[in-house]
This record gives structure tokens, sequence and C-alpha cells, in this order.
């Protein structure tokens, strides 16, 4: 018989599993530092892996851009370059090739 889905605190259902070999190093450290936190080793590890995945997914469409740059963008925004013909001849390529 197939183990049913466990339903955390949350009351959303685990349904999904991932898994991963560690080092004995590594097993000891997660375990030390869930301990130290009163949490459980699958619960310290999810909460750290949401983080950290957030935390890429932030980093990845944040854009930080220095004072020069900054001041760079606003110029182009404010006092855009003439378009050039070789401006034209990429819109016109894109547009033969999407259709649009």
């Amino acid at each position: 018989m197939a183990e049913a889905a466990k339903r955390p605190a949350s009351g959303r259902i685990r349904a999904e599993r991932l898994e991963t070999r560690v080092t004995a190093d590594q097993k000891r450290l997660i375990e030390h530092a869930a301990a130290l936190q009163g949490r459980t080793v699958t619960d310290f590890v999810l909460t750290s892996v949401q983080d950290a995945a957030r935390r890429a997914i932030q980093e990845h469409q944040h854009l930080e851009l220095s004072m020069r740059d900054s001041q760079a963008f606003i110029q182009a925004l404010v006092e855009p370059r003439p378009v050039n013909e070789r401006l034209r001849d990429t819109v016109r390529r894109y547009r033969v090739r999407t259709g649009a």
C-alpha cells in the first residue's frame, strides 16, 4: 500500500520528494543546526532550501545600477538617440521572422 501524502501544519499536502546524498560531516552539521533551532532536519532543510531558492530568484530578477549607469539610463529615456538605419533593418528582420 502506498504511503499517504503528509499534511504539515500549513495544511498543504507534501506529495513531492527531494533526495540528496551528503557526507557524514554535512549531515552532522545540518542535524546540529536543526537541533539548535528546535526543528526537525526535514523542516530545517526545507526552509533553508526555500530561502536560498527565493534569494537566487530575486537576485536574478533584481538589477542594480551604479550612480553613473543610473544617470545614463535616465538620460537615454529622457533624450533617446534618433533611430538609425541599422535599427530599422533590425526591426524589419524581426518583423519578417516573427510575422509581427
